[in-house]
């Protein structure tokens, strides 16, 4: 085995004691992957008010521990939980993050999120000289972590402790880059001079992301595609430029999946389970979905299911563009998800449209999801871009094929069966239009149409494995690199 490296993994949320989205996820799965390997792998996020009201195991190790980074103005205390292997550490400061939400409310973020995020990002520095816990590498993701490789670098260059300490930025979502007023920039210790289009100034404001991309030692995001994306106007969101003069430290590593949680072979949520040799078990998943979800039971006409939030990026206006056509082409539809108010509003009038055609299921809902993955035939995901998506890594491990849009860590994972029939295990198209999605879908279903040739998809479908390992030993051998390279 390679040399076991100290990793800190810090992120705003992790699984189970906080989630909004993804990122929760992999902020579980990654450092668990990687302790499998044998590495000394810690993580650390905020104490926030539904950490404390979770029921779990947490330890005080430090009260009122004071960071001469953030001026000795605000002490925090330190936490931690021991379970599945895995240290999670907490920082708890009450003013910042005992909240009822993470980063806002209904009504916008959180006026302050500039202060609360370099807080912690301060405070996880002085939490590791508390600790005593030099890491070799300290791993950020998202715009929330992203100032710390800047005090790594302008702050604590000559520091003794953090001498050697590498930092890995990673992007997991281009769209979202903490972009404040630049007058919270003296709170959080960015000198006027580095307030520059080459600095931390973005457009008369400061850009938390675009300081992680300058100060990390090394970048990557969650897919190959998405890496050389960001890298353009389309999708780059006015960075493309910075990450071009840093193509050399960007790469792009798939996420992975957990199956001990999505997998149908042990899956808990659903009517049976089943793997690719008694996959003739799925139709009795079918048959619950269509009952769980009041569709007709006619188990011979194809299901289509999408779990997703219900805005643009996701394509939900293409999904709903051809919900007419579907209906004429006899197909069902699950959806579970919520999210804007225009298209939350669109999807409801189409279930009560057509009610023997269309379920909608706005909700968050981790069992439905799991019994849409088993019981549906397809899962559409048309995103206009997808840094990764799980989505559809869950869906062929199901034996539910998956038609996506060529993009990001869809278009990584996904093979159309035009593309290589041998090794095919989805169908994806490229042009953002309704009709190259229904296009798509007209040629799934006729290949669905042809039982034998769609078992055999299925059977190949299931066969590919994206399991947290592989990336995690990916991530491995990036993070040895980053500790030979010279400065």
């Amino acid at each position: 085995m390679d040399v076991s490296l100290k990793i800190l993994f810090v992120s705003s949320e992790i699984f189970p004691f906080a989630k909004t989205g993804g990122l929760a996820d992999v902020s579980r799965s990654l450092p668990k992957a990687l302790a499998s390997l044998g590495h000394d792998v810690r993580s650390i996020m905020p104490f926030y008010g539904c950490v404390s009201k979770g029921g779990f195991e947490i330890k005080k190790l430090s009260g009122n521990i004071r960071n001469p980074l953030s001026g000795m103005i605000f002490g925090f205390d330190l936490f931690a939980n021991r379970s599945d292997g895995l240290t999670t550490y907490f920082v708890q400061n009450k003013k910042y993050f005992s909240r009822k939400e993470l980063y806002g409310t209904s009504r916008g973020d959180y006026a302050d999120s500039a202060l609360r995020f370099s807080f912690f990002s301060k405070a996880v520095l002085a939490a590791l000289e508390n600790l005593q816990f030099k890491p070799d590498i300290i791993h950020c993701n998202d715009w929330p972590t992203a100032l710390i490789p800047f005090y790594l670098k302008y702050k604590l260059g000559d520091d003794v402790f953090f001498q050697d300490v590498k930092s890995l930025f990673t992007i997991h979502n281009m769209a979202y880059q903490g972009v404040f007023d630049k007058i919270f920039m003296k709170a959080i210790g960015v000198p006027g001079d580095l307030y520059n289009m080459a600095g931390a100034g973005f457009y008369g404001k400061i850009n938390f992301m675009k300081a992680g991309i300058i100060y990390a030692d090394v970048i990557n995001t969650v897919s190959r595609r998405y890496a050389s994306e960001i890298m353009t106007p389309e999708f780059g969101c006015g960075l493309e430029g910075l990450l071009e003069t840093r193509e050399n430290e960007l790469f792009g590593i798939l996420n992975g999946v957990d199956y001990t949680q999505w997998s149908p072979e042990n899956d808990r949520y659903i009517k049976v389970n089943y793997g690719p040799g008694s996959i003739e078990n799925k139709k009795a998943c079918k048959k619950d979905l269509l009952e769980h979800t009041g569709l007709p039971v006619h188990e011979g006409r194809p299901l289509i299911g999408c779990v997703t939030r219900l805005v643009r990026q996701k394509g939900m206006d293409l999904l709903a563009g051809i919900m007419d056509e579907l209906k004429q082409m006899d197909i069902g539809v699950v959806v579970l998800g919520t999210g804007e108010d225009y298209y939350n509003r669109i999807f409801k009038d189409l279930a009560r449209r057509y009610p023997a055609n269309v379920s909608v299921h706005q909700e968050f809902n981790d069992e439905l999801a799991h019994k849409i993955e088993a019981g549906c035939d397809m899962f559409v995901m048309p995103s206009r871009y997808e840094p990764c998506g799980l989505n559809q890594m869950y869906s062929i491990k199901y034996g539910t094929i998956p038609i996506v849009r060529a993009t990001g860590g869809l278009d990584d994972a996904i093979i159309d069966i035009d593309e290589n029939r041998k090794r095919s295990n989805g169908f994806k198209f490229t042009p953002q239009t309704k009709e190259a999605l229904l296009e798509a879908v007209k040629r799934a279903v006729s290949a669905y149409e042809h039982k034998g040739q769609w078992r055999k998809l299925m059977i190949r479908a299931m066969s590919y494995d994206f399991s947290w390992e592989r990336s995690a030993a990916e991530y491995g051998r990036l993070y040895r690199r980053m500790l030979i390279k010279k400065e």
